[in-house]
């Protein structure tokens, strides 16, 4: 596997590992990236033999956010027609790339290396486990430029971190350092520089080992429970949850364990 421009793919065993790759740009956002991103999340959810997904970056860096040079006019005009003609074609593709309005059937675990910032924490916001290097910064700097973090920080972050540290995130647009990222909860692990997609592997390979019906559905679960009261969030928990309990998959879960052996799972 190869990828398109600006965005490497490869297999990991039964993990996809997608690579923002713009690292002279800090992996800035652009249009073939954010192409390549949404072939990649299509990808994972086709393909049976993907149990996980690992973002990172290329350089030591995840993302700088948007391409500014080029939001301003003063960019390459290199973008390959195809490219473009499927932003035409489809004016929701880049938030489909940036998780803003797809959200992939397979977990997604985030390396986080040097700056994840701006449109690099939008993006953030879309994964599900985060692991960060010391070295990592984040930040929603939007409004310091006189912008408006659209994809979806006004409405992910204070879900996913304390109102209070969400609102200092957004209207002082000042950075953090992965320690403060770490204390709010904005990233579940902070390890040494360099190590971060080391770590991401691991965590995605104890995913790989458990039962992929039972994993996707737990995702949905916690997803589609959002927001709900905790009545109608009971209530999905058992729609989404009863039919793995039929699977095949849940048998030999259960023949495994009595037989002290490590299960094969079939995603049946």
């Amino acid at each position: 596997m190869s990828g398109t421009e600006h965005l490497t793919v490869e297999r990991a065993g039964a993990t996809l590992v997608l690579t923002l790759n713009r690292p002279e740009a800090r992996n800035a956002l652009s249009l073939p990236m954010l192409a390549g991103l949404h072939d990649g999340w299509l990808l994972a959810d086709a393909d049976d033999d993907i149990r996980s997904i690992v973002l990172t970056g290329a350089g030591g860096a995840f993302c700088a956010g948007m391409d500014l040079k080029a939001l301003a006019g003063n960019g390459p005009h290199d973008v390959p027609a195809p490219v473009r003609d499927r932003f035409r074609a489809d004016p929701d593709l880049h938030w489909k790339a940036m998780l803003r309005h797809h959200r992939p059937r397979k977990p997604v675990i985030a390396a986080v290396e040097g700056p994840c910032v701006a449109g690099g924490t939008e993006l953030l916001q879309g994964t599900d486990i985060r692991i960060a290097a010391r070295g990592a910064t984040f930040g929603l700097f939007e409004v310091r430029r006189g912008l408006f973090p659209i994809g979806g920080s006004t409405v992910r972050l204070p879900r996913q971190i304390p109102r209070t540290h969400a609102l200092e995130m957004l209207l002082t647009g000042r950075p953090y350092t992965a320690q403060e990222a770490e204390r709010i909860g904005l990233v579940g692990h902070v390890v040494p520089d360099g190590t971060a997609l080391e770590r991401a592997l691991e965590t995605a390979e104890l995913i790989n080992a458990n039962a992929p019906l039972a994993v996707e559905a737990v995702k949905a679960s916690v997803h589609d429970a959002e927001g709900l009261n905790e009545a109608d969030a009971l209530a999905l928990e058992l729609e989404r949850g009863r039919p793995v309990f039929d699977t095949a998959d849940a048998k030999e879960g259960a023949r495994a364990f009595a037989e002290k052996r490590p299960a094969v799972y079939r995603r049946a």
